[in-house]
């Protein structure tokens, strides 16, 4: 990509970007273009990053490995049954499995059970008894401790800012991943 290209291109994702400022979005270009190659649209459709190129990002990079994780956003990897909607039994079974038994407790199914009607409470919005992509959008966007609320969806910190460390450098020096 020439570089009135690549200035143009960054211009437009800026302005319509909240998390980003110019420079990180001029490095996440480079990366785009050093991960896929020039773009080479035919009829229109544009040939860019395939499933098996992003995974295999996502392995390398953040070492995520979980199939499940790494094929869906969150909303979908919680959405266990393809629905559109997170139920309670899906809350259970998610809630169950990422957190500690003490073996204090004698019946560990019943704390789970409070905590899956205290995150309903938390997080669904129109009250129908099921997170919607909306509700879990609305929750994840007034407090984003809650994008993760049924287990980690996304890298790990660590991983996190070593990307931002090796991706958001000079932006004269060409990214290498």
């Amino acid at each position: 990509m020439n570089r009135k290209k690549l200035q143009k291109l960054t211009d437009t994702l800026t302005k319509n970007c909240k998390h980003f400022n110019k420079f990180e979005v001029k490095c996440l270009i480079k990366l785009y273009y050093n991960l896929v190659g020039d773009i080479i649209e035919r009829q229109g459709v544009v040939n860019g990053l395939d499933r098996n190129a992003f995974r295999n990002f996502l392995h390398v990079t953040f070492g995520m490995t979980d199939d499940m994780i790494m094929d869906r956003d969150c909303f979908e990897v919680f959405d266990l049954n393809g629905d559109g909607f997170i139920s309670k039994e899906e809350m259970f079974h998610m809630l169950k499995n990422s957190l500690l038994k003490q073996p204090s407790e004698e019946d560990p199914d019943e704390g789970i059970k409070d905590l899956v009607e205290i995150t309903l409470k938390k997080m669904d919005h129109d009250h129908d008894g099921k997170l919607s992509f909306s509700d879990y959008e609305q929750a994840v966007r007034e407090e984003t401790l809650l994008l993760e609320a049924f287990g980690p969806c996304l890298p790990d910190p660590k991983s996190q800012m070593e990307f931002e460390v090796h991706i958001f450098k000079d932006p004269n020096e060409y990214i290498d991943m």
